[in-house]
């Protein structure tokens, strides 16, 4: 199936969607328009110099590699490498000054002053800036970045199909495409996008094709950049000053950034070093459409996708410092998943719970155990990242690095929900590390509150009740008549540390019921879930989970609504 290229249509109507009007932006946005305000023109004087001998830059570049060849899984890798400026360019994609979709302009207009900053940054040390607002070279006819565009000789090795749109390389064959945006991706409220179609008429706009010009917030060098969206004559330019390096920013990262005949996939398979900026982009995408997660995740989904098979990613701050851009409106928590066990295939089952019940709230990242070294997690260094830890881990023992990443994660006093084998995730049975690594004996104790000493026997199904007093408790909010069952064998946990809260009994017959889930708090503060629930069979049960959705969202301090959906909002109580 071809994907759909950057949308010139109205939308068709999607589930409406709540969105707030804002009338002073329009009316900027709008008066811009119709004065004919330049967008682009500004020029740099010429005494704008470049450096003798241009510092490189010192990039670390994301991607992923399978875990094993085959597997659906994968690490994410980090690679640093030093990038000649002189042989790097940073191409500007679609930053238009007006767009079909309403909450698109406005992304792109909050986007904008960073990407200024960042192209700003890579000019001054010596990159060269192509601008590529497509369907818009009639505006720059005379300009000297357009010219000169034009002026490049061609190319004695101009790829075949430069000039094409790109839809998918053949890498991308051994992948599922992540979203669907066959409704062409706009997100507005069905009734603010018409009085946004009826604005742009009004101003003598196209409302299916508004745009222009580039955007006025990143204003082009006439001295030193090159306007084209003709990808021979960006090919040309780029063989003309010996350029193998290409930054991509702008938009739509799962439209024009990937298809562009100067896009990832293009320049990909044409042997550029191509990377994405991924804090500097954004997507096309309809929350109503699968896999219906929020824009935001999206977003990311888009960028696994193109860091699995098109090409590496970096981000702004590379070049910046600081921080990487987002988006005032993605307040997501960001959730990592550590998944290091062979029993129960969490590695399978976690992935497929969070896509369902996790991916409208939380940015969700995941950690899997190195296949030819059980003791090793590549990428735990992501926790320094995140907001609140999911552990599955079995019994591994760490290099003292990796152990105080886990240390410092709990230190900071940040909330960790366990499930299953968590109880003793850092511990071997009856052994002592080998040399060279770690344990953490106390972690059920220190984090969980727990005592887990062994489990009863395989095959008696474990039947599941409320504990005493904790039927009003939120996290059993939507689950409280639901009949559970566990199929896994029943863990002996008991006694738990004081300050713990039984949620769920777990018993069998011939023994005494034992906890098999609760809260309690880290030594630092942090909100913690343990339950011992999460055989492959046990997330066949909405019950549970409802349960493991609402402990995740209570442990990160977010409301949990009986009406079976997560409210965004922090709640501070306890």
């Amino acid at each position: 199936m071809l994907l759909p290229r950057c949308p010139n249509r109205l939308r068709r109507p999607p589930l409406k969607r709540m969105a707030v009007f804002f009338p002073s932006f329009l009316s900027v946005v709008l008066a811009a328009a119709m004065l004919g305000l330049p967008c682009v023109h500004a020029e740099r004087s010429s005494a704008h110099e470049l450096p003798a001998e241009p510092a490189p830059f010192h990039l670390r570049l994301r991607h992923r590699t399978p875990i094993k060849p085959g597997s659906n899984r994968f690490h994410r890798v980090f690679h640093p490498i030093r990038w000649q400026p002189r042989k790097t360019a940073v191409v500007v994609c679609d930053m238009w000054d007006l767009h079909h979709c309403l909450n698109a302009t406005r992304r792109v207009a909050e986007l904008a002053p960073r990407v200024n900053r960042f192209v700003d940054r890579a000019r001054t040390q010596g990159a060269w800036i192509i601008h590529a607002p497509s369907d818009c070279m009639a505006a720059y006819t005379e300009h000297p970045a357009r010219l000169r565009a034009q002026a490049a000789p061609q190319s004695k090795n101009l790829p075949a199909e430069i000039g094409q749109w790109c839809d998918r390389i053949p890498a991308e064959a051994q992948g599922v495409y992540p979203i669907d945006q066959s409704d062409g991706g706009e997100d507005d409220d069905l009734k603010e996008h018409a009085q946004w179609a009826a604005q742009l008429e009004a101003i003598g706009r196209d409302p299916r094709q508004p745009w222009k010009q580039q955007t006025a917030e990143i204003p082009i060098a006439a001295d030193t950049d090159f306007i084209s969206d003709d990808g021979a004559e960006i090919w040309n330019v780029l063989e003309q000053h010996g350029i193998n390096n290409v930054m991509l920013v702008g938009v739509h990262a799962n439209m024009c950034v990937l298809g562009r005949p100067f896009g990832l996939r293009q320049m990909a398979k044409n042997g550029k070093h191509v990377v994405l900026v991924r804090d500097l982009t954004d997507t096309m995408y309809n929350p109503a459409s699968r896999p219906f997660v929020s824009h935001f995740t999206a977003t990311d989904l888009i960028v696994e996708h193109i860091e699995k098979w098109v090409c590496p990613t970096i981000t702004s701050d590379q070049l910046l410092g600081g921080q990487p851009f987002r988006f005032r409106a993605d307040r997501r928590p960001r959730l990592v998943i550590v998944s290091a066990e062979r029993e129960y295939r969490t590695e399978q089952t976690l992935p497929a719970f969070a896509r369902k019940y996790l991916g409208k709230t939380f940015q969700v990242s995941y950690v899997f155990a190195d296949e030819n070294d059980r003791n090793n997690l590549p990428g735990l260094g992501i926790l320094g990242d995140a907001d609140i830890a999911l552990i599955s881990v079995r019994r591994r023992v760490l290099r003292p690095r990796q152990m105080q990443l886990v240390k410092d994660f709990i230190a900071a006093g940040k909330p960790v929900v366990g499930v299953r084998t968590a109880s003793h995730a850092f511990v071997l049975r009856d052994q002592s590390p080998p040399d060279g690594y770690v344990d953490w004996p106390k972690w059920d104790h220190d984090i969980f509150g727990g005592h887990y000493t062994n489990h009863l026997g395989n095959g008696p199904e474990v039947r599941v009740s409320i504990a005493a007093k904790a039927a009003e408790h939120p996290l059993l909010r939507g689950i409280e008549g639901a009949r559970l069952v566990s199929h896994g064998s029943l863990y002996q946990v008991r006694p738990l540390n004081p300050g713990t809260t039984p949620l769920l009994m777990g018993s069998i017959p011939g023994h005494p019921a034992e906890p098999v889930a609760w809260t309690y708090h880290t030594p630092s503060g942090g909100r913690a879930f343990y339950m011992s629930i999460a055989h492959p069979d046990d997330f066949a049960q909405p019950g549970i989970n409802r349960l493991l959705s609402n402990a995740i969202h209570w442990a990160a301090g977010l409301d949990v609504n009986p009406g079976g959906e997560v409210g965004g909002t922090r709640n501070r109580g306890s």
